[in-house]
């Protein structure tokens, strides 16, 4: 819809985790540069924690995208599994086709796979996404995955990736022998308002956009306000904003817009002015329809 009128040649807030769009803030470029250590150097666990929306999966991607050719990945995203279903879901991933009934042949199998890759001097990279809604059961199993190696070599490269409720999990007491093994740690954390701004300007000139500045300062600084500088609701927001400026036909974005944007999507009601009784202002917009657009 509004990609021609603002002269774009795609949707540049998309929701999906397309390592073209990737932009690193500080942390996200710490991130990177950790895990990217973390494979080369065969670290064995990694940590990567942060919360809901920050690009945990977006950088895990782009990692992927600029791993050697002959790395091997396996990328698990359901981690609701029983031990046999989450070994059956990694030999998927590597392409493993040895026939195994117990758990035991899957282990030899696996640790006859980790040696033929090391022979080959191929990295081995185990991700396990969303970790904090594994049960410790889960994460004891894979601790033990850890204990195939040589006495020079850790085999598989083990990252888990979570919300911050993954720290916690680690820290009971039962979890000590696995909270040990991990070599790095990194948190990633929310854009700050310069960030911000950068990653709206470049993802808008990753799309094909190259006029004046599309959103005016008011506006960036109102996204950074009402998103927290969260990636995924920056997104959400701009597009928003996109979409609500094509309605109106309007040539530049401005924080007023992007505010009734965020109102009815109940973003960042703490910036909105305040009435006599020191409540936020009920905005009229709300009985307008999504975005104002009805009238």
């Amino acid at each position: 819809m509004y990609t021609e009128f603002y002269g774009l040649i795609r949707r540049p807030f998309e929701m999906t985790p397309d390592p073209s769009f990737l932009y690193l803030g500080e942390a996200h470029r710490e991130g990177l540069a950790m895990l990217q250590y973390a494979v080369e150097s065969r670290k064995g666990f990694v940590l990567l924690t942060g919360e809901v929306g920050t690009g945990k999966t977006t950088l895990l991607h782009s990692l992927l995208s600029q791993l050697d050719s002959r790395a091997n990945s396996a990328f698990v995203f359901n981690p609701r599994l029983k031990p046999i279903d989450f070994l059956k879901v990694i030999f998927d991933e590597f392409e493993i086709r040895e026939e195994c009934r117990t758990k035991g042949d899957y282990l030899m199998a696996l640790n006859r796979y980790l040696i033929e890759k090391l022979e080959q001097d191929e990295p081995v990279l185990l991700i396990v996404d969303e970790a904090q809604n594994l049960s410790s059961e889960m994460l004891e199993e894979i601790r033990l995955l850890s204990n195939l190696e040589t006495p020079s070599s850790k085999l598989l490269q083990i990252m888990l990736v979570g919300q911050p409720e993954l720290k916690g999990m680690l820290a009971q007491p039962e979890l000590r022998q696995l909270r040990q093994r991990i070599v790095l740690r990194h948190h990633l954390r929310p854009f700050n308002a310069q960030e911000c701004a950068s990653y709206v300007d470049e993802r808008l000139r990753l799309a094909g956009y190259t006029d004046k500045a599309l959103f005016d300062r008011g506006a960036l600084r109102e996204i950074h306000e009402s998103t927290e500088g969260i990636p995924r609701l920056v997104n959400i927001v701009c597009d928003g904003a996109l979409l609500l400026g094509f309605s109106r036909e309007m040539a530049q974005i401005d924080r007023k817009a992007v505010r009734e944007v965020a109102g009815d999507l109940e973003l960042g009601s703490e910036h909105r002015p305040a009435d006599g009784n020191g409540t936020a202002e009920a905005p009229a917009r709300r009985r307008r329809g999504l975005f104002g657009l009805f009238r």
